[in-house]
């Protein structure tokens, strides 16, 4: 039940968390904050970048101060849907007699860290498909439950496209977030500098128990939401659509295809802990307007105008938010 205390408690969990995390890693509000309402709201999150900028240090550095099992799949070509989820194995007792056994994969764990996952064949990327939406994995035709909470975090580089397999868009829309990884600035990366010369050791601690964190995605789903700010965001999606009449004249002009009904339910369950996080009782239009860019920057398809226009997704969301 929604109650003062409750959303005082919430917020200072949330604050807690965030002060932890900046324990082990240097800057990256925006991501360590995005990455954690991702969490609580229990939706997966895409994190775009080249290698090094900590993207597998923040995992790790989640996974002590929220008290979740951690696990790591580095996905390389050979990799196969049975090295992800599992598979049955055959044990012989001492009489002789043969059984099968499921062997749980990496898969069943809290927080799951796909490390470049557009490395792998899209055979293997699809072992990821129901666990992502239904939290089960199915083998053999048997279904096993995920442990709740179960969060995947999925990386890949940017700019090294050679050998790897872009994910097609049913997957890419499980992703409740895409969000970017920049290169540090000077002054951030002074500080990794000095943080890693004086310790290699994370000295975060955790914050909440698995418990306390499903306890606040049920705080969050009680936060109201007005029929305003589900209007605004039925227009948004809507407007991201050329093929319709009242589409947006900027996704007319620069999108070949527009946002899922996932984008929709991401943007309002985003919205509910993001006010939280603020000390709010409930989702504004800013709130949306915030989580645009992440929710759909990876759910929208640029057209060829828009590519030779030098202009990225986030132009286009600019833009489209402008409009609406």
């Amino acid at each position: 039940m929604l109650t003062e205390s409750s959303v005082l408690n919430f917020k200072k969990n949330c604050d807690a968390i965030l002060s932890e995390i900046s324990k082990d890693v240097v800057g990256e509000e925006d991501i360590i904050r995005q990455t954690v309402i991702a969490i609580i709201a229990g939706g997966n999150v895409l994190l775009e970048g080249v290698p090094g900028l900590g993207k597998t240090r923040l995992v790790r550095t989640l996974g002590r101060v929220l008290d979740m099992p951690f696990s790591r799949i580095q996905f390389t070509p050979d990799l196969m849907p049975a090295d992800v989820t599992g598979t049955n194995i055959v044990i012989k007792d001492e009489n002789g007699n043969v059984s099968f056994m499921f062997k749980k994969g990496p898969v069943f764990c809290s927080l799951l860290l796909a490390d470049e996952i557009n490395r792998a064949t899209p055979k293997t990327q699809s072992a990821l498909l129901e666990a992502m939406q239904e939290h089960t994995v199915t083998v053999a035709g048997e279904s096993y439950r995920l442990e709740e909470p179960f969060f995947v975090l999925a990386t890949q580089n940017p700019i090294e496209q050679e050998g790897t397999y872009p994910l097609p868009e049913a997957q890419m829309d499980r992703f409740m977030f895409k969000v970017l990884v920049p290169f540090p600035s000077d002054a951030d990366l002074k500080d990794i500098v000095v943080m890693t010369q004086k310790k290699t050791d994370a000295v975060s601690e955790k914050q909440i128990a698995r418990t306390e964190l499903l306890e606040m995605r049920d705080v969050a789903r009680e936060i109201p939401v007005s029929d305003t700010v589900l209007d605004y965001v039925a227009a948004l999606i809507g407007k991201t659509h050329p093929e319709r009449e009242n589409c947006s004249p900027a996704a007319a002009k620069y999108l070949r295809f527009g946002a899922s009904p996932r984008a929709a339910q991401a943007l309002v369950s985003g919205a509910k802990v993001l006010a939280l996080m603020s000390g709010r009782y409930n989702a504004s239009v800013n709130d949306i307007k915030t989580l645009a860019y992440p929710v759909l920057r990876h759910r929208i398809a640029l057209n060829f105008e828009a590519v030779t226009g030098g202009l990225s997704p986030d132009d286009v969301i600019k833009l489209i938010i402008e409009e609406n």
